[in-house]
């Protein structure tokens, strides 16, 4: 059993013929997918080396930090949509359906720090005009 091989197919898996379209890009997909093995497998030798931890365990907090990344990113593109867009934001139903959220929850997955993270990344202020409680530390 090669641990570091088995997680590295785990993360990144080959593509397969006809997952390509158009077929004759397969192989530069299969060779882009094969290179980002390696790379992959070469980063958790590296963290495994450094940290004297269980590759699995090292994955595992990759891929947490991976989806904490992502939660953030969603946080930050909805309170775009809702405070960012103009006299017209995006209704709750399509975002909902974009992030995975119900509409109820879109009005809750964003606070007053990503309103203020969005404004500092595009450097405007929000469209709207609502009331908005003091931004909160957010939790790590």
């Amino acid at each position: 059993m090669n641990l570091i091989g088995d997680l590295t197919a785990l993360r990144i898996p080959l593509p397969q013929p006809g997952d390509v379209t158009p077929e004759d890009l397969y192989p530069d997909a299969l060779e882009e997918a094969e290179q980002a093995r390696e790379n992959y497998a070469f980063a958790l030798e590296a963290q495994w080396d450094e940290l004297q931890e269980d590759p699995l365990l090292i994955a595992l907090g990759n891929a947490r930090a991976a989806r904490e990344a992502a939660d953030r990113e969603i946080r930050r593109l909805l309170a775009y949509g809702r405070e960012f867009h103009g006299d017209r934001p995006y209704k709750l139903e399509p975002l909902a359906q974009a992030s995975g959220l119900t509409p109820s929850g879109i009005r809750t997955a964003y606070g007053s720090s990503e309103i203020d993270t969005v404004a500092r990344s595009i450097g405007r202020t929000p469209d709207s005009r609502r009331t908005r409680p003091p931004a909160t530390p957010e939790a790590s």
